[in-house]
């Protein structure tokens, strides 16, 4: 091939829902620039990987019961849950499925995305420079931001380090309760060195590739070995299949994006496809592969789908309501498209007090009643400045997709 020389990379993914897209995109980017890539990955993720050119290997053990988030109440089992479904319950049969690999190919680099913590270990145990991928925002504590996980807003001064450096402290405990223990004896057992906390693991990484955009998250002091190389926007498989056929008329489109994994989300939609009804606008439902779209009872004014391309569709949005996965705010956002969102979990709120606070959208509680969405959607159609916002982020996202960063820091300098 032209350009840089051909190297194997081993990457190691696990499916986390919204995050797949972008992890696979990684991938797909690697094999056409003409690098060698094998991917062990969950076998829920088996068909896209193939897709993307790259020699698919599945996890011997397969995946436990799906991460029931939505129905945990509890934060310390909501933290016990995810360690035993994403960190600590697979790190061991991870570590021991890279090594097979690692010893049997010889790749020169393993990209491991955070749930794969035992490949991590694998690669560090044979010597071999891995890299960590975050596909969202950058979720590790670091001083000067507020910790990931519970939607804060930046607050400067001695107070917010203050109550930074606490909520830190308070959310790597957590982490290190569920999942510590695991990990180190995961990393007895390859001859390594406990380590103290669980990030310790991740910072181990040659490098941390966050696939986000700068612009969009909140400054801080981030390691060395961080990087932000920008988001990947490709749509999920089951997505990019499908046409765009918006509603008739021509009032201003809202497209309505939720979770692609199921978040006992239906009263949700069915109250956004509500607010909807009730207003001027034309508006395009997208339900996903979690629910139904017969569930959804529409109007003449708003279609219910199962899936569209989403990026074909934003380019003649006015507005898109979300959740707030990250995949779809920052389709949103490049394509100049405002917000309003409706968090649910996970990494949402975290992306949710970024789009408030750069002025490129408004949240709104996820039980809030039809009456205050239709409210937030009317708000942020008829004021002008959250476009402009929108429009301001996404020319900084179109400027590292387009860019280089995410394969000059893959590939081996020479």
């Amino acid at each position: 091939m032209s350009g840089p020389t051909s190297h194997h990379y081993l990457v190691a993914l696990a499916d986390g829902g919204g995050t797949v897209p972008a992890e696979l995109g990684v991938v797909r980017r690697l094999v056409e620039r003409g690098h060698r890539v094998t991917a062990l990955v969950d076998e829920s993720m088996a068909g896209p990987s193939r897709a993307t050119g790259a020699t698919v290997h599945l996890w011997s053990a397969p995946r436990g019961t799906d991460f029931r988030d939505w129905a945990i109440r509890n934060p310390l089992e909501l933290a016990k849950s995810m360690s035993e479904h994403y960190l600590s319950g697979p790190a061991a049969g991870h570590a021991a499925d890279t090594l097979a690999d690692l010893d049997a190919a010889l790749p020169d680099r393993v990209v491991a995305t955070f749930f794969t913590l035992g490949a991590m270990i694998a690669a560090e145990a044979r010597g071999v420079p891995f890299d960590v991928l975050m596909p969202n925002i950058y979720i590790a504590p670091v001083r000067g931001r507020p910790v990931g996980g519970a939607g804060l807003s930046p607050m400067r001064g001695p107070i917010g380090a203050m109550r930074d450096r606490m909520a830190g402290a308070a959310t790597t405990r957590l982490l290190d309760r569920y999942a510590l223990a695991t990990l180190n004896a995961v990393r007895a057992t390859h001859g390594l060195a406990p380590v103290e906390h669980v990030w310790e693991q991740v910072h181990h990484a040659r490098r941390e590739l966050v696939l986000t955009t700068a612009e969009f998250d909140f400054d801080g002091d981030f390691p060395p070995n961080v990087r932000f190389v920008g988001p990947i926007l490709d749509d999920p498989d089951w997505a990019a299949r499908t046409s765009f056929d918006p509603p008739a008329g021509d009032g201003p489109l809202v497209l309505v994006a939720l979770s692609s994994t199921f978040q006992n989300h239906a009263d949700c939609l069915q109250r956004i496809a509500d607010a909807l009804a009730r207003l001027p606008v034309r508006g395009l439902v997208t339900t996903g592969p979690a629910i139904p779209p017969e569930l959804i009872e529409t109007s003449e004014n708003v279609v219910v789908v199962a899936s569209a391309p989403h990026r074909a569709a934003m380019r003649r949005a006015s507005l898109v309501v979300t959740h707030g996965g990250h995949g779809t705010v920052m389709k949103s956002l490049a394509a100049g498209v405002p917000l309003v969102v409706l968090h649910h979990g996970r990494d949402q709120a975290d992306n949710a007090v970024r789009v408030v606070r750069h002025g490129a959208g408004v949240a709104v509680p996820r039980r809030a009643p039809s009456d205050d969405i239709a409210a937030a959607i009317e708000r942020v159609l008829g004021n002008a400045r959250y476009r402009e916002a929108a429009a301001r982020l996404g020319a900084a996202i179109n400027r590292d997709v387009s860019g280089s960063a995410l394969l000059d820091e893959l590939e081996p300098a020479h």
